[in-house]
């Protein structure tokens, strides 16, 4: 088009030039006859051309009839056979024709090889053994196509060359004595090779020495075919039968590959610019040939059509595909593309084509918000954190903090330190719950770290109320002054809480309960070890009923609150349930609190807590110690589940054998179990004031362990000579050895508890 264009221009400018008619003329003929050559050379087909034949569509440049195809190697016939109209290239029926791919799909001829057995000879049959593609737009596609044999005794060979002498290819198919399944692998009943590219001849022959003049059980037949590899689905009827080449009718589908030949490649043909360049479409591309020298037409990116005719690519609409666009967003279709839009504060994304928020216009837009809402954060921010150090300050000056930062002054000696909440949530990672040691009535117990890698215990206590917030200033400073080796040291406590946090020294080999009863029964404890922890406790509680000033009555004593540090010394723990011994009568009136089975029932009446109450408590630990039993058994008989009323009834009846465990009768001395046993009496009497003090009881322990220690010793108040005891055995405590001392933590050989136990009761 652009020629003839040049060529008008041209010829106008020469005609204007002419200076006579004759000229005029010849510029005119001259201009006919390159119109002329021209659209024969590019052979536009007319719209009256026959663009179908039967079901298959015939697209330019193939065409039907005179001056309808690109060339007269592009031509189809239509032809009619029994009433249906095919289309035909040559003698081979076409099935189809693709633009996009550059294919045409046939049907190729079955080369047949059977045996004869009238002449006993093997007979070669088949419309066509050869077929010549040779300097035609065609070639047998590599991709699409095998050589396909059939047959149980067969050998057949593909040629590329008209002489049969270039051998390509072949394969060999048997049967032998395996019975041939449907889909089964090639070799056996049938077998498929592939062909090389750019193939535009083959001829199909058999070997003469394989036949089947000796096969009785399958077909005298084999078959060869170069046909397209996907319709192609083995069954055994094709090697007992002639349904093989039933099937097709003696033709298999075979797929070509076709190109404009005409030129060797795009380059060549674009640099040309020839008249007969095919690509005729503006917005059509020209590409190599895969299969062979030449060229095909393909439309653009965004057009669809056909790229051999003019204006034959049309501009695609991709907004007809749901795909083309993300969700929620618009599409606009463009000339030879399209635009994905977003929503109102979202941006289309050409990478991963989704619709992202649109930062440049967040951020625009919220920059001032942002500003405004750090500023008004960090306002706030100062507003709470003085309004929380006012609060910390509250609650330091309501549990007496300043009053405990008086006295320590005072006194320079005083060891105490008063920690924040910061500090004490670093020790125990945030209160993490493996970190918990112990739990109760009065709150959660913490093992922490602190500076210098110091063990300590921390117990959160439960709310209080007003008036014990008023003395927790006060029992602080008492508690923080005591100092005895039989009671675990409070080394500080946080108050800018709203319920005070005590710290304790951190004790690490568990409970006298767990050393009865629990996890550390197994140790073998003598029972002089657990008389003198009996002892260390009695002294613990005799300190602070006598030394501590005010007095301090525990209100828990039980045998969980008795601690055992690395040399299994008692420690008495948990004030939780402690208070002062009150000097106005109008205190003794409280809510009545304690573990059960080591309440005093005097306590349990009046709701009086007093220093008997303690004596009472440590009575039942008595008696876990003398009888290795719990202070209460639910799951035993109503009357038999107490240890204090089973044990103060044997004790009337004279039968202290019936609570004592097998391995303690006759293990030790009489007058050592005999006094323990009175000793305990005592202390569970109902009326606390016929229950000795502590420092009573502690004193009558310390006669005790030199019986234990020197069991010559007897005890000069005890009148009784009839035993309490009745029969002998042995058991699994060791007696003492005798000494001049006292034993101390240093000198006994007790196993050491690698876990850590502190209760909260």
């Amino acid at each position: 088009m652009e020629m003839i264009k040049l060529t008008v221009t041209i010829t106008c400018s020469l005609i204007l030039q002419a200076s006579n008619m004759e000229m005029l003329l010849q510029l005119v003929l001259g201009l006919l006859l390159l119109a002329a050559n021209y659209a024969s050379a590019i052979a536009i087909p007319s719209p009256q051309c026959q663009k179908q034949c039967g079901n298959v569509e015939i697209p330019y440049p193939f065409g039907i009839g005179v001056n309808c195809s690109l060339s007269v190697d592009f031509n189809i016939s239509c032809q009619v056979q029994e009433g249906i109209s095919k289309p035909f290239k040559g003698d081979f029926e076409v099935l189809d024709i693709s633009l996009s791919d550059s294919t045409m799909r046939v049907l190729n001829y079955i080369v047949t090889y059977c045996y004869n057995a009238t002449s006993n000879d093997m007979e070669v049959g088949g419309k066509y053994r050869k077929f010549d593609a040779r300097d035609t737009p065609y070639r047998f596609s590599d991709v699409h196509n095998k050589f396909t044999v059939i047959g149980c005794n067969t050998l057949a060979y593909i040629f590329d060359s008209d002489n049969d002498t270039v051998l390509q290819s072949g394969c060999v198919s048997t049967c032998g004595k395996l019975s041939v399944a449907d889909g089964s692998f090639s070799g056996m009943g049938y077998c498929q090779t592939v062909i090389p590219r750019g193939m535009d001849y083959y001829s199909a022959d058999f070997d003469i020495g394989f036949n089947t003049s000796q096969i009785s059980s399958f077909s005298r037949c084999s078959y060869a075919v170069l046909m397209e590899a996907a319709a192609f689905n083995f069954s055994t009827l094709y090697v007992n039968t002639t349904k093989f080449n039933d099937t097709y009718a003696g033709r298999a589908p075979m797929v070509f590959n076709w190109a404009i030949r005409n030129e060797t490649s795009c380059e060549v043909a674009k640099r040309n610019k020839t008249a007969s360049y095919a690509c005729l479409s503006g917005n059509s591309e020209c590409v190599d040939s895969t299969n062979g020298a030449g060229y095909v037409c393909t439309c653009s990116k965004g057009y669809q059509g056909n790229p051999y005719l003019p204006d034959g690519c049309q501009d695609y609409n991709e907004c007809k595909d749901s795909s083309s666009c993300p969700s929620g967003s618009i599409c606009h279709n463009t000339e030879g593309g399209y635009q994905c839009s977003c929503p109102a504060g979202r941006k289309f994304s050409d990478q991963n084509k989704t619709c992202n928020p649109d930062t440049g216009l967040i951020i625009g837009v919220t920059v001032g918000f942002v500003v405004l809402l750090i500023s008004s954060f960090f306002g706030y921010v100062i507003i709470q954190k003085r309004k929380l150090n006012k609060v910390k300050q509250e609650h330091f000056r309501q549990h007496g903090g300043l009053l405990l930062f008086e006295k320590m002054k005072s006194e320079r000696g005083l060891s105490f330190t008063v920690f924040t909440e910061a500090e004490l949530m670093q020790a125990t990672n945030n209160y993490d719950k493996s970190r918990i040691i112990g739990r109760g009535g009065h709150g959660t117990v913490y093992k922490g770290i602190v500076k210098d890698n110091m063990s300590i215990a921390i117990k959160r206590c439960s709310l209080i109320d007003e008036r014990q917030k008023k003395e927790f200033g006060q029992e602080m400073l008492i508690l923080s002054q005591i100092n005895h080796k039989n009671i675990v040291k409070l080394v500080g406590c946080c108050l800018e809480v709203e319920v005070p946090m005590l710290v304790y020294e951190f004790i690490p080999n568990g409970t006298l309960f767990d050393l009865i009863h629990g996890k550390n029964q197994a140790l073998q404890i003598s029972f002089s070890t657990l008389l003198r922890i009996a002892h260390e406790a009695a002294e613990g509680l005799h300190f602070l009923h006598s030394y501590a000033s005010p007095p301090i009555i525990h209100g828990d004593v039980k045998s969980a609150n008795i601690l055992l540090d690395h040399n299994y010394m008692a420690k008495v723990s948990d004030f939780g349930a402690s208070i002062l011994a009150p000097s106005d009568k109008e205190q003794y009136v409280t809510m009545v609190q304690g573990t059960c089975g080591y309440l005093d029932p005097e306590y349990m009446q009046t709701c009086q807590l007093t220093e008997k109450s303690d004596v009472y408590s440590f009575g039942v630990i008595l008696l876990e110690v003398l009888t290795g039993q719990e202070p209460l058994k639910l799951d035993g008989p109503e009357k038999q589940r107490s240890l204090s009323s089973n044990f103060l009834s044997a004790m009337k009846e004279n039968n202290l054998d019936v609570v004592l465990p097998t391995h303690m009768k006759g293990q030790e001395s009489n007058e050592l179990i005999r006094g323990l046993a009175e000793l305990a009496k005592q202390c569970l009497d109902m009326f606390g004031i016929n229950r000795p003090s502590m420092k009573e009881v502690a004193d009558e322990l310390g006669r005790l362990r030199k019986i234990s220690l020197h069991p010559w010793v007897r005890l000069e108040a005890e009148t009784e000579t009839q035993s309490l005891l009745s029969g002998t055995s042995t058991g699994r405590f060791d007696i003492e050895c005798a000494t001049t001392r006292y034993p101390t933590q240093e000198g006994e050989n007790l196993p050491m508890n690698p876990r850590s136990s502190y209760y909260a009761r």
